[in-house]
């Protein structure tokens, strides 16, 4: 059965984001511990999203967020603007000087090389989207009066504080209840809910979110620590390319939610940092969809790739509302994006339909 999703004509927007967006500071083919010179960039789990839908995709998207009002929330903001995603809904907080109270986050990331790990160092503190709290976002106006077909937001937003947690729950309670689709990355990374509760606040929070939710995105391991879900007998350290694993997850938690429309994944075995395979698999209405196989996919940089599978998926859903394209936009956006540096994609639509169809390498002139 097709999502219901509403039609383009009624909505101001055909997507939109909650999430912490961040300064990226790289050094290059260099280490965080010995560069001299970074290049800056933004990027965010869920702004990456609405981003890569606005710039590869062409659909209009926007991001709810809070900077700082200084010159590094502005620098952040001009990123933004250059992406094409609508900053109306970005919340200015006052500057206290010295960012004792309030500031922006910032996420020093290497991109690794061969048997070197990639490396994110974040330092997002007391930032400005971690105190957003319930009551501070008009849902009524944006869902309510101008419209939104698609809903985005995750596990790294709902972790940065306990008010993130209860506006993300209040968000998505809210866009369920205008008829926007609303779509889950459960993204779970132990550091963010260590000093809030760790894996038992985080199965709280989201077992709670995930009654809202329609489309959910997350590999086996996510599913698990977030959710509580167990397959016995499964390796967590290769459970990313399990799909059988996968496939059982989905089974047994469709059951305790039924409301989970859709529940995809990405499936990525690590051969080196600058080799992975690479693919993706999707449930929906007892099926499964799974894309092409992206088989020792040359990784640039890895961060954003998976967010550019639900951006893809996204707009699989959006053009098309369908399952089989969803999976397929998805991969392809994803491998694409993991070709490029920065967190965000810098593929074209006609690149990433390439892909879908079987395309390579070859030079194009």
């Amino acid at each position: 059965m097709p999502l219901a999703i509403k039609p383009r004509e009624s909505c101001a927007f055909d997507e939109v984001s909650l999430g912490e967006i961040m300064l990226r500071l790289d050094p290059g083919e260099g280490r965080i511990r010995t560069a001299r010179h970074f290049a800056a960039w933004e990027g965010g789990g869920e702004y990456n999203v609405a981003r890569g839908l606005r710039k590869c995709f062409g659909l209009r998207t926007a991001v709810v967020t809070a900077f700082v009002d200084n010159e590094v929330g502005h620098l952040i903001e001009d990123f933004i603007m250059q992406g094409g995603v609508t900053t109306d809904w970005i919340q200015w907080r006052p500057d206290d000087g010295i960012g004792r109270s309030i500031r922006n986050g910032l996420n020093f990331t290497e991109r690794g090389f061969g048997i070197r790990g990639a490396v994110g160092v974040p330092d997002r503190g007391h930032t400005a989207a971690s105190q957003l709290k319930p009551g501070d976002v008009d849902w009524e106006q944006l869902f309510g009066k101008l419209g939104v077909r698609w809903f985005h937001t995750g596990g790294i937003f709902a972790a940065l504080s306990e008010t993130t947690a209860a506006l993300t729950i209040e968000a998505v309670k809210a866009a369920r209840h205008h008829g926007t689709i609303v779509s889950y990355d459960l993204n779970y990374r132990p550091s963010l809910w260590k000093s809030i509760g760790g894996q038992a606040k985080a199965r709280e929070v989201n077992r709670e979110i995930a009654r809202h939710v329609d489309v959910m995105i997350g590999n086996e391991e996510d599913f698990t620590a977030s959710l509580g879900f167990e397959v016995a007998g499964v390796d967590h350290a290769i459970s990313q390319i399990e799909t059988d694993a996968f496939k059982t997850m989905i089974q047994t938690a469709v059951k305790d939610y039924p409301n989970f429309q859709v529940a995809a994944t990405t499936l990525r075995r690590v051969i080196t940092a600058t080799k992975n395979d690479w693919s993706a698999i999707l449930w929906q209405d007892g099926k499964f969809h799974e894309s092409r196989k992206y088989p020792e996919l040359e990784i640039l940089d890895r961060v954003g790739g998976g967010d550019s599978f639900a951006s893809g998926l996204a707009f699989g859903y959006l053009e098309y509302n369908d399952p089989q394209k969803a999976v397929d936009y998805g991969a392809a956006h994803g491998a694409l994006a993991s070709t490029t540096p920065g967190d965000t994609s810098m593929a074209t639509r006609a690149e990433v339909e390439k892909q879908i169809k079987g395309g390579g390498a070859r030079v194009v002139r």
